[in-house]
């Protein structure tokens, strides 16, 4: 299976995830909290169903992890406008420096992943991964609108 895209991307995620956890654990953060801190950081404001749904994981695994960075001082709620129901959630001012010191972390993971590759292959191998992501989601947009 060495040579399937699909089995080594997977793979390749897995282990990125793996190393992304483990930095995570020395800032007392668990990985999957520090992907919703990175979400909240990138879309402020965003509500839990549709954080759920980017993370894929069930909107209560999101609760859960929004009432613990809650309690840390790291996430904040505050009432939707629109829907009294619903929660917008954004990044307290406390979060911002554990940020930081994750994404230096983070490069520093990519650097080792990326140890033997010049910045030309560098390039190119985003280039092509971009043009898959590209391609499945066309496919992914045009299965949708052909089953309605």
């Amino acid at each position: 299976m060495r040579n399937n895209i699909a089995f080594l991307s997977t793979d390749v995620g897995r282990l990125l995830r793996k190393r992304f956890d483990a930095v995570a654990r020395n800032f007392g953060v668990t990985g999957p909290q520090w992907r919703v801190l990175v979400h909240l950081d990138r879309t402020p404001g965003i509500n839990q169903g549709t954080l759920a749904d980017r993370l894929e994981v069930e909107a209560i695994t999101v609760g859960r992890m929004i009432d613990r960075l809650e309690k840390a001082g790291m996430v904040e709620r505050r009432p939707d406008p629109t829907d009294r129901r619903a929660w917008r959630l954004y990044l307290c001012e406390e979060a911002q420096p554990l940020l930081g010191q994750l994404r230096d972390c983070a490069e520093e993971v990519m650097r080792d992943a990326l140890t033997g590759f010049d910045d030309a292959e560098h390039e190119k191998l985003l280039e092509m991964l971009e043009r898959v992501r590209s391609n499945l989601c066309e496919q992914i947009v045009e299965t949708q609108v052909a089953h309605g």
